[in-house]
């Protein structure tokens, strides 16, 4: 029974090791050639077919496939029922707060759940780096190699890859979510 809620309450231990192992790959990305090797051998032929097709619609392709996929492990390997309870609760708790504002006791009480509420929160919406982490730094190690070898273009311009990315990213995920229901 213990084990069974601590699985739902979520943990931090697995996402502190992903991050270690993430940062481990992007800091030895060029040093581990046998790793950036690989990628480059799986995603030239087919990421980087489609950049050289055409720079903008092939990275727009991209970051909207990275999207989807990302938003489906959102779904799908999180809770999604628990985290609409906890997102609902805390609007309601900022509405008490306002409320409040003149107790500066009660405040402080609404304070506190709140903030065990965000942890809670947090580490449930947190579960997808270990499903996404390791991905997203090969793709960016490819990303950022295969930009320099082009001679790092512009989008439009006057963005680089990097914000280019971080934007439709912004974008996609937010048409996406609201499609598919996802907190």
């Amino acid at each position: 029974m213990e084990i069974e809620n601590k699985e739902k309450k979520g943990s931090f231990r697995v996402i502190i090791i992903f991050f270690v192992l993430t940062g481990l790959i992007a800091i030895n990305w060029h040093k581990w050639t046998w790793l950036s090797g690989a990628i480059h051998a799986a995603l030239d032929p087919s990421a980087g077919a489609l950049l050289n097709w055409n720079l903008t619609l092939g990275m727009l392709i991209i970051v909207f496939i990275i999207s989807l996929l990302t938003t489906l492990i959102q779904k799908y390997a999180t809770d999604q029922k628990k985290l609409k309870e906890l997102k609902k609760e805390q609007k309601a708790m900022q509405k008490e707060m306002k409320e409040m504002k003149d107790h500066p006791e009660k405040l402080m009480h609404l304070q506190k759940k709140q903030m065990s509420m965000m942890g809670t929160q947090m580490k449930l919406s947190m579960r997808t780096i270990v499903y996404t982490g390791i991905p997203f730094v090969l793709f960016f190690g490819w990303f950022e190699d295969f930009f320099l070898t082009i001679g790092s273009p512009k989008f439009f311009g006057f963005l680089g890859w990097f914000w280019f990315y971080f934007l439709a990213i912004l974008l996609f995920s937010a048409i996406l979510k609201k499609k598919m229901d996802v907190v």
